[in-house]
């Protein structure tokens, strides 16, 4: 029997308590993403040696903007998909962070939680993919294409970059390679070529910095360049959110999850998602766009062949442990 809304019973809350959890891991995503694009727009107010409380709000002043923006019309635009692609983003961010523990607690303690990332990471293809094809524009498909050839240089290095830290704790569950570092080494210090791959992938994916060439200027915005009001909202603001959900995902599997001195385990999180958070926002300002062709070369001739050098030193570590 489905719970009445006055039934707290155990039984009733084991029911309600995923969809508390999810809501709550929302806004504390939503958040995330509003402190990276106010700092994105700090940074951005620096440079152009404008006022920072400026740039602190531009982020709510964009929103405003977009809001009020009316969306534009395309002829023969497969508006379906187009606004799928656009809304998956901030979906699929908020599915990558549900299985993240905060505080030993995660919404879905999924046993195979690191494969869970991994897919939803693939899925970002097709979100992005959509929003070229469903615009029915050059440069939107472009853009699209131009994703899809990023994500075949980077989505390899990044799986194995994920297998790394499983393997050393010989568990696929999020919770568990998080205990595995406690009061031990992070496995970031004997991981760094794992942990560069996977921040790498995380800008990647969220299209950002230097692999934001799908939404590049020289094609007019690429993905972006049909978007307006509302759907434009949505993807901006889902790839602040994909950055806080690789970040959120990077400190139980690297940077020993809740671990930490003097400070509660919910406060030594929080400030190594936002510290993390930070430096891959200010990547944007710092690094020059890498051509998909150059990234291409990179991803299989220098990232896959380390990072599977990494694997095999963690794999004999491991075997020797045990």
């Amino acid at each position: 029997m489905p719970p009445t809304p006055h039934d707290w019973s155990p039984r009733g809350w084991r029911v309600v308590e995923p969809v508390v959890g999810a809501l709550v891991v929302a806004v504390l995503l939503g958040g995330l993403a509003l402190a990276a694009a106010s700092l994105d727009g700090v940074l951005a107010a620096r440079g152009r040696s404008s006022g920072m409380a400026a740039g602190w709000s531009a982020p709510l002043a964009e929103a405003a903007r977009l809001m009020r923006q009316r969306r534009r019309t395309i002829v023969a635009a497969d508006v379906l998909l187009w606004r799928v692609g656009g809304a998956a983003l901030l979906v699929l961010a908020l599915l990558k962070a549900v299985v993240v523990p905060v505080g030993g607690r995660s919404v879905a303690d999924l046993a195979v939680g690191v494969v869970w990332f991994n897919a939803m990471d693939v899925t970002v293809w097709a979100a992005v993919w959509l929003l070229g094809w469903g615009a029915n524009s050059a440069h939107a498909l472009v853009g699209g294409y131009r994703f899809l050839a990023q994500g075949l240089a980077y989505e390899l290095p990044l799986m194995f970059a994920l297998t790394a830290p499983a393997v050393a704790a010989g568990s696929l569950r999020l919770a568990e390679v998080e205990a595995a570092q406690q009061g031990g080494a992070w496995f970031v210090l004997w991981m760094p070529v794992a942990f560069a791959v996977f921040c790498l992938g995380v800008v990647a994916f969220s299209v950002w910095g230097p692999l934001s060439v799908p939404a590049g200027v020289d094609v007019a915005g690429g993905v972006l360049a049909e978007l307006s009001g509302v759907d434009r909202l949505l993807v901006l603001a889902g790839r602040y959110a994909l950055l806080a959900a690789g970040a959120a995902f990077a400190v139980p599997m690297f940077l020993g999850g809740a671990d930490g001195p003097v400070l509660p385990g919910w406060a030594w999180f929080g400030l190594k998602v936002v510290l993390l958070l930070a430096l891959l926002v200010a990547l944007r300002r710092h690094l020059p766009v890498l051509r998909p062709d150059r990234f291409v070369e990179v991803g299989w001739l220098v990232l896959l062949p380390a990072v599977l050098l990494q694997v095999l030193v963690v794999s004999v570590v491991a075997v020797w442990r045990y």
